[in-house]
């Protein structure tokens, strides 16, 4: 089949390739030039285990291609809208600029029959309202969510654990579902399941599930609070309440909390919206899970200022991590970041390191010092300061090696991701999030 990507970022890029390496003929378009130049090169702008691999090879096979003009959109049967909804400035809204303008650039290009697949994260209501232009063209719009994690997003694109279309009734709705059942041939074939309905329900899934993660983990967050001053242990607790199969383990582990480009701005427009309905107090759990978020941010500057008895200034601290994450390069609202640019502002000399995020961090943070050793940023450091779980941090540093580079034995787990008895036993001050 062949298929239109509007917008080529996080999830476009990634899309418009997963669906050439399971056998569509599939064109990206973008408006930014350079990003088009190196994806059309076959390098990828950013990122993403996986995505090099599945991007040189639909390339190379000539079934992937990506341009600046949206008249190559023409001919497709499906056209997946994939832009960015970031939060406005100055408010909590999603912001729909790149939506409508996608949207608007696109409209003329449309041929009776054709599918507009949207999978930005829009507020409740949005799909109702650009539905009759689409409609007014002869082509029907649906609304398929997206649900990647960024780390994963390839494998979550080509084999996902749920699939949702939000169409409109009648006949028009029934072909709909019908045609984006085969351009996910592959995972529907082997029982993904496939949910149809109608749209305000397909983009509340997406809202609905970001601010669930969130609170979830917001949730372990605040119980953290409660164990610093109770000497209890978070990821004991953790541990337990997880074996309980109606919460399970994933999402509770207690730390710096989340970031990136989607939980916060998404719970953030999700309240901002609820309030637009008149349902604000439905929602207003949001914003503590919000504000607990931004808490553990502060936390973790003040371990660090108690872990060097108040004295941050002129102290060298080695920050391990810049990405929201690990197995990305995303920076966006990342904590690592946001913690490292707090201590800055006390004074004290910051020396941050990541193995994919350097290059973005610079860009959105100069004021720090950037080293892509990891070594290196260790060395001579007063403090270390762990704020994103890379396995080259979290398992493969060895704390008896790590002493041979530091000044001072002082060790801050943004993440709880140590072995805390292991690096206490090589003679470090270990400070976990939540725990003794």
């Amino acid at each position: 089949m062949r298929l239109s990507v509007i917008g080529c970022g996080y999830l476009g890029a990634v899309h418009a390739a997963a669906m050439a390496s399971i056998g569509h003929e599939v064109v990206g378009i973008d408006v930014d030039a350079g990003k088009i130049e190196a994806l059309s090169k076959g390098e990828a702008p950013f990122f993403e285990p996986g995505l090099q691999e599945i991007l040189s090879e639909g390339i190379t096979s000539g079934r992937l291609s990506f341009t600046t003009d949206i008249s190559a959109a023409e001919g497709a049967a499906v056209h997946f809208i994939g832009v960015g909804t970031p939060q406005q400035h100055g408010g909590y809204a999603a912001d729909l600029t790149f939506v409508n303008a996608a949207f608007a650039a696109l409209l003329p290009h449309l041929s009776e029959g054709d599918i507009v697949a949207g999978k930005s994260t829009v507020p409740v209501g949005t799909t109702a309202e650009l539905a009759p232009r689409v409609a007014a063209t002869g082509a029907t719009l649906v609304w398929n969510p997206e649900f990647l994690r960024e780390g994963w997003a390839v494998q979550d694109t080509i084999d996902p654990d749920r699939l949702v279309a939000g169409v409109p009734e009648g006949a028009d709705g029934e072909r709909a579902a019908r045609i984006l059942r085969e351009v996910y041939h592959p995972a529907v074939a082997k029982g993904t399941p496939f949910i149809v309905t109608d749209y305000a329900t397909a983009e509340l899934v997406k809202v609905s599930a970001n601010a669930f993660l969130a609170t979830k983990i917001s949730f372990i967050n605040a119980m953290a609070e409660i164990a610093e001053v109770t000497g209890a242990d978070v990821t004991q607790l953790a541990d337990a309440i997880g074996h309980d199969v109606r919460i399970g383990r994933r999402f509770l582990g207690a730390g710096i909390g989340f970031g990136g480009g989607c939980l916060p701005k998404d719970i953030r427009a999700f309240a901002a919206r609820a309030e637009e309905l008149g349902r604000g107090e439905s929602v207003n759990f949001l914003r503590e899970v919000d504000a607990i978020n931004m808490r553990r941010r502060d936390r973790a500057v003040e371990l660090v200022t108690e872990a060097l008895d108040g004295r941050v200034h002129g102290k060298k601290i080695a920050v391990l991590g810049a990405a929201f994450k690990p197995h990305s390069d995303d920076v966006r609202d990342s904590p690592a970041l946001d913690v490292a640019v707090r201590l800055k502002g006390l004074g004290a000399e910051i020396v941050v390191t990541d193995p994919q995020a350097i290059d973005n961090a610079r860009r959105v943070h100069p004021q720090l010092t950037y080293v892509a050793d990891r070594d290196e940023a260790l060395r001579d450091a007063d403090a270390v300061l762990l704020v994103t779980e890379w396995d080259e941090y979290r398992r493969e540093m060895d704390p008896e090696h790590v002493s041979a580079l530091t000044h001072g034995r002082v060790i801050v787990d943004g993440r709880n991701g140590l072995d805390a008895a292991a690096w206490r036993a090589a003679g470090w001050t270990y400070y976990g999030m939540g725990r003794p």
